[in-house]
């Protein structure tokens, strides 16, 4: 039986991808967009082109994580039109490029609310609903940079990603007695496919900027290249679809809680498992096993 999924940025790349597979594998699927009735226009109609097309239950929805009223808006239609959230994908992101030191404390709190508020907001609209009915499925997208390797010039997005794989740990054991499971994906570098590099932000402070080239000159192309020769032939953003459909359509309570779909393979499954296996050693050691799995409905 198909469920309910409300997907955010799922305008391209990941989320786009994500929102046509889970459609295709017979859920109600909700894309979440900014501007539906603006410059995102082209992308409603070509998601109700698809659906009518492959003949799936594939919608849209004005979602903007950044405001607090948009996401409540999203939330209560859709659980207007079906009655339920079952899943939400957190996807919704923004990448920037650049010398730390060349971001203002403002750029840096704009990188953190579309990364990190924007996933806080839509759960502070979802899980009074998902808390009541004893049972949904938080998935996070997160990024192999918050254990792997890490190249220099992404340090806001990457923070901002750790930040939010961080903020999704502690949901998990918070949200397990509810009967609500976590899943957090973490897709490598996929340089081809998505919009992260295409549509990048950059700082404003140009003059710091102009201070690293003399000893920087080039890095941000060169670290761009560089991520895209390590990636093999093949791999596919598709991939990470592919995995979010796995997760969503297995037997609630048999998730896995980390799932890595990371082709140039930066490390970042090697560091996670021990994480995680400490994590999952000390709960137990204070007595929460429980909280390492969601409750069934009673």
């Amino acid at each position: 039986m198909g469920m309910t999924i409300l997907i955010t940025g799922a305008g391209s790349g990941f989320g786009a991808l994500s929102a046509r597979a889970l459609a295709r594998a017979g859920h109600t699927v909700y894309a979440g967009l900014r501007a539906t009735t603006g410059r995102n226009s082209g992308r409603v109609a070509e998601a109700t082109a698809y659906a009518r097309r492959h003949g799936v239950d594939l919608r849209t929805v004005e979602l903007d994580v950044l405001s607090q009223g948009s996401v409540d808006a999203a939330v209560e239609a859709v659980l207007a039109e079906t009655g339920a959230v079952d899943v939400v994908v957190h996807n919704a992101g923004h990448m920037v490029l650049g010398p730390a030191e060349a971001f203002t404390p403002e750029e840096l709190a704009a990188v953190y609310d579309t990364n990190v508020l924007g996933a806080q907001r839509l759960n502070r609209a979802v899980l009074p609903h998902m808390r009541d009915r004893r049972n949904g499925l938080l998935v996070w997208i997160g990024s192999s940079s918050t254990r792997g390797g890490t190249p220099p010039y992404l340090g806001p997005y990457f923070a901002a990603k750790a930040a939010a794989d961080a903020l999704a740990v502690f949901y998990a054991a918070e949200l397990a007695r509810f009967g609500i499971e976590t899943a957090i994906v973490v897709p490598g570098a996929f340089t081809s496919g998505t919009d992260h590099f295409t549509n990048a932000g950059h700082p404003a402070d140009e003059s710091v900027t102009t201070a690293y080239d003399e000893l920087y000159a080039g890095l941000s192309a060169q670290v761009a290249e560089r991520l895209a020769e390590l990636t093999p032939p093949g791999a596919d953003v598709s991939l990470v679809a592919d995995a979010i459909v796995g997760i969503v359509d297995a037997p609630h309570g048999t998730r896995p809680f980390r799932t890595h779909v990371d082709p140039a393979d930066d490390g970042s499954e090697v560091v996670s498992m021990v994480a995680d296996r400490i994590r999952a050693e000390f709960l137990t050691r204070v007595g929460l096993a429980d909280l390492l799995a969601p409750h069934h409905l009673a």
